[in-house]
């Protein structure tokens, strides 16, 4: 194993991997138009792209999880650390070359990979599971839930770390957030996404968790706006792993991208801080 030197790591060209989460009809797929087209990759799994007839970039349709796989797997490379009759292992990597021809072009050309969205990759996943062998019961034959909802994680924590893996690529996975009411009426903000493993590990996959929202003033003026950081009083998913980000952002993913893989101004040693309230003072603020 290579120890790789802080010199050679620091050259090396890094994409950030986000979810951008937000209600529907909010404008997450419209955040194309902000992107090169040229240098853009356009994932169409929710088959709704009527508001891209102006945008000029180019598209896949996967129809199916086995094609969804595929593709994180041509994108990707193998994965050295899996045997070779299981997906993304270097037998399936070679096959899909063998059939598709060498993916160097297809990464000299893409910088950002757009999937829309992961809410209907997540449908295509257990419906894909569902269907397997290994899910049915031994006497009866009967779908064993249970079974069903264990594959489909382990099938969207593999498939998302395969993308994640695409280190000198932008990943920008959109998704459906749903709000839901607690039993103490307060409002709960989740990504629409089957199997609740999914939606508990994918921040720790990620760079980036935002979420695209239409705000409101007093006068009734609107606006959309991007929520970067995790203490927003809304409660909204969102995570700044690259510590960059301000709290509330221009709704622009081209701008927030650059931004990203910028060079920091600052290092994040200086942007810490370390320091611990004055309990005492607090007390004595609450009690006053």
């Amino acid at each position: 194993m290579k120890i790789i030197k802080a010199s050679e790591r620091l050259k090396e060209t890094k994409g950030a991997k986000i979810v951008i989460a937000g209600e529907s009809g909010v404008g997450k797929t419209s955040l194309l138009f902000t992107l090169p087209a040229e240098e853009t990759l356009f994932m169409d799994l929710e088959a709704g792209d009527i508001a891209l007839n102006e945008w000029g970039g180019d598209t896949i349709r996967p129809e199916t999880w086995q094609e969804a796989r595929n593709f994180a797997c041509y994108f990707g490379g193998p994965n050295p650390s899996l045997s070779n009759d299981m997906p993304y292992s270097q037998a399936h990597y070679d096959a899909l070359v063998k059939e598709w021809g060498d993916p160097a072009a297809l990464h000299e050309k893409y910088k950002t990979l757009f999937v829309d969205s992961i809410t209907v990759a997540g449908r295509l996943s257990f419906r894909w599971c569902k269907q397997q062998d290994e899910v049915l019961t031994e006497k009866t034959k009967k779908i064993n839930m249970l079974a069903v909802y264990g594959l489909h994680g382990r099938e969207m924590l593999d498939w998302l770390t395969q993308l994640q893996h695409v280190r000198d690529k932008n990943v920008v996975l959109v998704g459906i957030l749903d709000e839901n009411v607690d039993d103490f009426n307060q409002k709960i903000y989740k990504l629409q996404i089957e199997g609740s493993k999914v939606g508990n590990e994918l921040p720790g996959i990620v760079d980036e968790v935002v979420t695209m929202r239409i705000n409101r003033d007093d006068t009734g003026a609107s606006w959309r706006e991007f929520i970067c950081h995790t203490d927003n009083p809304d409660g909204f998913p969102a995570k700044d792993r690259s510590g960059k980000l301000n709290p509330v952002e221009e709704p622009h993913l081209g701008k927030l991208l650059a931004k990203l893989v910028a060079p920091k101004t600052t290092t994040t040693a200086e942007t810490l801080n370390h320091n611990i309230p004055n309990i005492e003072v607090l007390t004595n603020k609450e009690t006053a």
